[in-house]
């Protein structure tokens, strides 16, 4: 079997494309994201007072690494930890207001790359490949991430 044939290869290959698109599109519209930091703050948004574990789980990131990606956000000014009332050893995850309007420009930016990445394809072609990806990777739209 030719690489150009094997599933890791050409999602290895579509993950390059989609950083790729991701960095050039978001920087252009002036915004110093990556595409994890972007998934973070929308998974902190989508569940404010998420701890660090529950959103490496969310997102699909490694908890091992995490941690550095919420210390840079927090030291962009765009998420603080919380000390979690119940157990002062956790620390709870949420948007300061900067973060927020960031999110929130940078959203519609993200939204409009998408098609971009999957550009040579239809519009029924992107719903079949989304479909069929979110099947592999056990995602049923009740447990979408």
């Amino acid at each position: 079997m030719d690489s150009i044939e094997m599933a890791g290869h050409l999602i290895r290959r579509l993950h390059q494309q989609s950083t790729q698109v991701f960095q050039a599109r978001t920087q252009a519209a002036g915004f110093e994201l990556t595409p994890v930091q972007f998934a973070a703050l929308a998974g902190i948004a989508r569940q404010p007072g998420i701890d660090q574990a529950s959103l490496a789980a969310a997102i699909g990131f490694d908890r091992a690494t995490i941690g550095g990606v919420i210390e840079r956000l927090e030291l962009k000014g765009l998420l603080e930890r919380v000390v979690n009332a119940q157990d002062r050893r956790a620390r709870q995850l949420q948007l300061t207001p900067e973060g927020e309007q960031v999110l929130a420009q940078c959203r519609p930016v993200v939204e409009d790359l998408q098609a971009e990445i999957l550009g040579p394809l239809t519009r029924a072609e992107r719903a079949a490949f989304l479909a069929l990806a979110q099947k592999a990777l056990g995602l049923t739209p009740a447990r979408r991430r």
